[in-house]
């Protein structure tokens, strides 16, 4: 590539001269190509420590002139052929008129421009979009790809200076973080260390510091462990493989790879060595924890974040903290944990102005919203362009705003919600009995004409609560003065100041009055429903009589969620209920519906009304509880998994038995699936809801602990995982909660474990109170750095299932072992990976976690070929891809262009299972249609001949639609016709069940061009055998004897229809009389021919095989007239056509062959001399056809052939050199073994 001219000094230090002349020298670094010697050693070892640019272009171009010292470098190339070519271009075009200058400064002038002109107009030509990765960072890709092999797509994101421990050696070397792998390479004194992993295959990430390994990186894989160190910053590089890691898993589980985010704000300058890709991660992360700790909208992205001051008005002073801005919020939290958390959504604030600043307040920012509430922002650095942004944000914030018209009591979206159901029912709910307020609601179903429950039902289908009495009503009542102060202080609705006062309100529990109201607000549910008005009711009419497997699951758990509660034994709270549901289902198909997702929505529908009921489902299933509640519950299994890990952290003594009885993983997911609503009464549990949506998922697990801990004494004493799973039963029925000012639910868990003893009540606030206190050190940072690092285990886990599920389901049909089906599917696995990062991005590349797991993974064509190019052992030098085509056209049953696992090993076995006669069946099969493609046979109609020729005529139609697949006739049920009868489909499924069990009768005839197919091949598959020239010499003669049997079979097959007796006495004579004299008179000719027409290789053989040959042919000719009764029999018969007894063999000699040497490779070209399809060039017999039986009698008379389809191959030999090509391990196992001897 061409450089823009840079000085070089000494021109010679490690660099030998090859060429030069008066203007420029070509150089080659020392130590590259061959010898070296130990000069070259040392400076590969410098080039690597130094990342030298020399590693990757170890050639170069000089400008020079005769009396200056300093030298340019214009040209620079990783191969001697990019080289020359710069150098030819240089003498060309610049040495003729650089002679004409006199002045040596005007010849420098002149190249440097000449060059910079040259590299512009090649970048000119390249894509237009701006490179935003500076130069010394492409020159490492550069390196990357050269070094590893990785093509164009696979970008890197950064790369370090670090040690990889060998043993007990450090190896300095680059370390290479691309999108998809993990990339080492060292080369020290002549031992070089190559190490490639896959992101996918990484089992396991963590950071340590022991007494062997400083402060080092361990990244395993199922197979080894990789230990990095001597890190300059070991932190950056940690997290980004934790984030690379992390994509990869989300790769494996819902088929997201990574996709650059196109919306990234672009830099003002060039970050000095930073991608744009490590960029776009960085922004990534921080995107994420924004919308973590704020609970705001998943498309929400951070602009910018600056150190600041709030003023609190509750307690007078100013906090320090950073301001976050992000296109529809700005966010405030303080410097000390959870002092003080603030949100302001853009479309609340009415003004921004810059306050005059003083030394007590300088650089101070007041914001104003809508709801009266002010908010004094100071010290900060850079205000006048934060106003900017924020002036251009709130400039695309819609005006229009759904909740803008509140009460005198709060302006915000909470209180109109509120005040608009008051307005929709025309009578107070709380005043009237529960069946009036039904009439109501079904009077008065409408907002925009569908129908929707406009409030909770709890006030519908609750006890007349507008009159509490006694102690609990009074409670109930402080409860609501407190919160009402709390208001009045802090603020309502969403610009309230978040505080720990809020926190413990939130722990002595929510009035029953506030809690949806305080649900949405601290789930961030309220944000998403403001700014999306109308979006409810358009999903409930657009999925209303829509029909689907979720809808159909919904329809059959609707009963069954809360039964116990009047609510729900009515159809306002079915009706209302099924509308969610299904309204969820509609909008996110991925999870559809989950059970569990029934019980949570039921409680959410007590407390708010529909459309409040789906954004929090909304905020819960997409961002509160990711990944919960799909088909493999993995977000559930993953916080199972760190509830383990806690459990022996905090509990030590009870954590071993835990895992002997195997609680856990019983437990744990239906406590977190459900958050405790189904295994605890309701109105315990919804206490912890309460908690669960102000924390987080932290407060689940902190109360799973405390309910262990309290159970600790009666577990330790368990014997079994029934008495342990009754004793937490028992405890978790008796949680109760004395505030209730409800009549309680009976819980149906409880009426089912309730024993003998008297049950000890256990009050939920305490049980609270206790999980703060002894469990308040979990941290939400922890805990998801926790999340990550068990998602890698859970992920591989479930892979490693759906292998296991893959291998027993198929393992019957197959006849490879179960281990090499795992190694298989592997390679398949990894295969259809790759063409998710570095395809482009097909049909094959999308995997349908719907499908059964033997479907998840398929691979189209293209990468069949290379599979069956590693793997098979059939090689056929350069007709392999045709033959891999054909293998993938008879495997592709329905058609589609991609293949599954089952049939891509059903292909495999095949070729290694099985005697003589199943690998030749298939070999045969992959030269019948579909594996022959039609360019490649005569033509489709005739291809339909030879395979409808025999079928019943009541059958035809549908066979006729069916006619290129009937070689491989699974899944024909789905392609038939639809007649009214369904015992003709019973008829046909059973024809079509028992045609599975294929015999070699079944297979139809080969014509003579499938034949010449056939032929070329075997030769091309034995052109790499040990035994050549015996296989060679073994194949013509069978190929030759059959091709005269076609010419035999021709001949009978076209005997007229009429008069049955005349054509029986004919035929006994007719064919004979005309094939003796060919036969005996061309039987010295065509061996001649045969030899005269061979192959180099052949002929080379010597004359000895020829004259054995002469004397076999010969020996065929003298026996040929003793059996004239064999074609009688094979031929007079229409029902045994097929079937030819050897001594049909034995009438006909080799005929003759004619070779020719087409692609490199021999092709036989069978023929009769007398006949017109003799010539060369001719058109093919069309009449002609022989069938499977003929052939393979035909093989068994040569032993080597018998002997080489009967030969064992090892798969697992080429099953692991495949894995080296895909990089499917560490190449650390593999690669990095043969590359590092010693």
């Amino acid at each position: 590539m061409w450089l823009g001219p840079e000085e070089v000094l000494l021109a010679n230090a490690l660099w030998v001269t090859e060429r030069a002349n008066p203007f420029f020298l070509l150089q080659r670094r020392r130590g590259h190509g061959k010898g070296g010697g130990l000069t070259g050693l040392l400076v590969g070892t410098l080039d690597v420590v130094l990342d030298s640019s020399a590693r990757v272009a170890p050639y170069r171009i000089l400008h020079q002139t005769q009396d200056s010292q300093i030298y340019w470098a214009v040209a620079c190339g990783s191969s001697r052929k990019e080289i020359t070519k710069h150098w030819e271009w240089l003498e060309n075009n610049l040495l003729q008129t650089l002679s004409i200058f006199d002045n040596e400064e005007d010849i420098t002038t002149f190249v440097k421009g000449k060059i910079h002109g040259i590299i512009a107009e090649e970048n000119k030509n390249q894509q237009p979009q701006g490179e935003e990765d500076p130069g010394k960072f492409k020159e490492a890709e550069l390196k990357m790809r050269k070094q590893f092999g990785m093509p164009e797509v696979e970008k890197l994101v950064n790369y370090y200076s670090c040690s990889y421990w060998k043993g007990r050696v450090p190896r300095q070397g680059w370390l290479y973080l691309t999108v998809n792998h993990l990339c080492f390479y060292s080369f020290l004194l002549g031992k070089e260390v190559t190490l490639i992993v896959q992101w996918v295959d990484v089992t396991q990430l963590e950071k340590n510091a022991t007494l062997l390994f400083p402060e080092c990186i361990k990244v395993s894989t199922r197979d080894s462990e990789l230990y990095f160190s001597m890190f300059l910053n070991i932190n950056e590089t940690f997290k980004l493989m934790e984030q690379l890691a992390n994509i990869a898993m989300r790769q494996l589980f819902d088929n997201k790879g990574y996709v650059e985010d196109m919306l990234l704000p672009k830099p003002s300058k060039p970050l000095k060595n930073i991608s744009a890709l490590k960029r776009d991660l960085d922004a990534r992360a921080k995107n994420e924890w924004y919308r973590a700790s704020f609970r705001l909208p998943k498309d929400e992205r951070l602009d910018g974040h600056t150190d600041c001051t709030l003023w609190t008005p509750f307690n007078k002073i100013h906090i320090p903290g950073q301001m976050f801005v992000s296109n529809n919020y700005i966010c405030f939290a303080s410097k000390a944990e959870e002092a003080c958390h603030l949100i302001i959504p853009l479309r609340e604030v009415t003004i921004v102005e810059k306050a005059d600043s003083s030394s007590v307040l300088p650089s101070p920012l007041s914001i104003s919203t809508k709801s009266k509430m002010t908010f004094l922002f100071a010290n900060l650095k850079d205000r006048d362009f934060l106003v900017q942004r924020i002036s251009d944000f709130l400039q695309k914030t819609p005006s229009k705003q759904s909740c803008n018209n509140g009460g005198g009591r709060k302006k915000s979206c909470g209180d109109n919600a509120h005040e608009e159901i008051s307005e929709l029912s025309p009578s107070s709910p709380l005043a009237a009995s529960p069946v009036s307020p039904l009439n109501n609601q079904l009077a008065n179903f409408c907002t925009d004409e569908v129908p929707t429950a406009s409030q909770g039902l709890l006030k519908l289908f609750g006890n007349n609560t507008g009159e509490l009495v006694g102690s609990k009503g009074a409670k109930e009542t402080m409860k609501e003065e407190s919160w009402n102060i709390h208001f009045f202080e802090y603020g309502r609705g969403m610009c309230m100041y978040r505080t720990p006062k809020t926190r413990e309100l939130v722990l002595k529990g929510i009035p029953e009055n506030l809690r949806g109201e305080l649900w949405l607000l601290f789930s961030g549910a309220w944000n998403e429903m403001a700014t999306h008005p109308g979006y409810y009711a358009d999903l409930v009419e657009q999925s209303v009589g829509k029909y689907s497997l979720a809808t159909e699951e919904i329809e059959r758990d609707l009963h069954r969620s809360m039964p116990e509660h009047p609510a729900f034994q009515n159809e306002l709270g079915i009706a209302a209920l099924r509308r969610v549901l299904t309204a969820y289902a509609f909008r996110n198909p991925t999870i559809g519906y989950c059970q569990a997702m029934n019980i949570v929505t039921s409680v959410l529908l007590l407390y708010c009304n529909e459309e409040e009921a789906f954004w929090l489902l909304v905020a819960l299933c997409e961002r509160m509880l990711p990944d919960y509640y799909n088909t493999r519950v993995v977000g559930a299994l993953v916080d199972q998994g760190i509830f383990e890990e806690l459990t022996r952290d905090c509990l030590p003594q009870l954590s071993e038995k835990m895992q002997d009885l195997g609680v856990i993983s019983s437990i744990s997911l239906s406590w977190f699936l459900t958050l405790f609503l189904s295994v605890m009464p309701f109105e315990s549990a919804v206490v912890i809801v309460d908690c669960f949506f102000y924390e987080g998922i932290k407060v689940i697990l902190q109360v799973s602990l405390a309910i262990l801990d309290a159970n600790m004494e009666k577990l330790l004493n368990c014997c079994d995982e029934g008495e342990a799973m009754t004793v937490l039963g028992r405890y978790l029925d008796n949680v109760v909660n004395r505030q209730n000012v409800f009549p309680r639910i009976p819980h149906l868990h409880a009426l089912l474990t309730s024993g003998d003893d008297p049950p000890v009540e256990i009050d939920i606030f305490e049980l609270i109170k206790t999980a703060y206190e002894k469990f308040g050190h979990l941290k939400a940072d922890d805990i998801e750095q926790m999340r990550f690092k068990q998602r890698l285990k859970v992920i591989h886990s479930l892979e490693d299932t759906a292998k296991r599920s893959v291998v027993r389901a198929i393992s019957g049909d197959i006849g490879f072992s179960m281990q090499e089906l795992e190694d298989l599917y592997v390679v398949f696995k990894a295969k259809h990976l790759m063409s998710c990062y570095w395809g482009n991005h097909t049909v094959s590349a999308q995997r349908d976690q719907s499908l059964p797991y033997l479907e998840q993974y398929r691979i189209n064509m293209e990468q069949f070929k290379e599979l069956f190019a590693s793997l098979t052992p059939w090689s056929c030098g350069l007709h392999t891809p045709v033959l891999a085509e054909r293998m993938f056209r008879m495997l592709d049953e329905n058609k589609d262009a991609l293949i599954n696992f089952k049939e891509f090993a059903t292909g495999m076995s095949g070729m290694y299972h099985g005697d003589l006669t199943e690998k030749l069946k298939l070999l045969y099969k992959l030269h019948l249609p579909p594996a022959l493609s039609p360019e490649e046979a005569e033509s489709a109609l005739e291809a339909t001949r030879y395979f409808t020729e025999d079928n019943a005529t009541e059958e035809a139609a549908m066979r006729e639609e069916k006619a290129p697949r009937d070689g491989n006739p699974k899944d024909q049920e789905e392609k038939g016709t639809s007649p009214q009868d369904y015992r003709y489909h019973l008829r046909i499924w059973a024809k079509e069940k028992d045609s599975k069990k294929e015999t070699i009768k079944d297979l139809p005839k080969m014509s003579q061009e499938q034949f010449i197919e056939l032929c070329k091949t075997l030769y091309n598959m034995f052109s790499e055998d040990p035994v050549e020239q015996e296989l060679y010499h073994a194949i013509a003669t069978v190929a030759s004897l059959l091709l005269r049997i076609g010419e035999v079979g021709k001949k009978f097959s076209h005997q007229p229809a009429k008069k049955a007796d005349d054509l029986k006495a004919n035929s006994i004579q007719d064919p004979v009389s005309e094939e003796e004299s060919p036969t005996s008179d061309q039987s010295q000719n065509s061996t001649v021919e045969q030899y005269s027409q061979a192959t180099p290789e052949e002929k080379a053989s010597g004359d000895i095989q020829v004259e054995k040959q002469q004397q076999e042919n010969q020996i065929l000719v003298d026996g040929g007239g003793e059996g004239p009764g064999s074609p009688i029999q094979l031929f007079s018969d229409d029902e045994t056509k097929d079937d030819m007894s050897m001594s049909s063999y034995s009438m006909v000699s080799t005929g003759s062959l004619q070779c020719e040497d087409i692609a490199d490779d021999t092709v036989l070209v069978g023929c009769e001399a007398g006949s017109s399809a003799a010539r060369y060039g001719s058109t093919i017999d069309t009449d002609w056809s022989i069938s499977f039986e003929q052939i393979l009698a035909s093989m068994l008379t040569e032993t080597v052939l018998v002997n080489y389809f009967e030969k064992k191959v090892d798969v697992a030999q080429k099953i692991k050199e495949q894995k080296k090509v895909e990089r499917q391990f560490s190449a650390s196992s593999d690669y990095e073994l043969t590359s590092v001897s010693g």
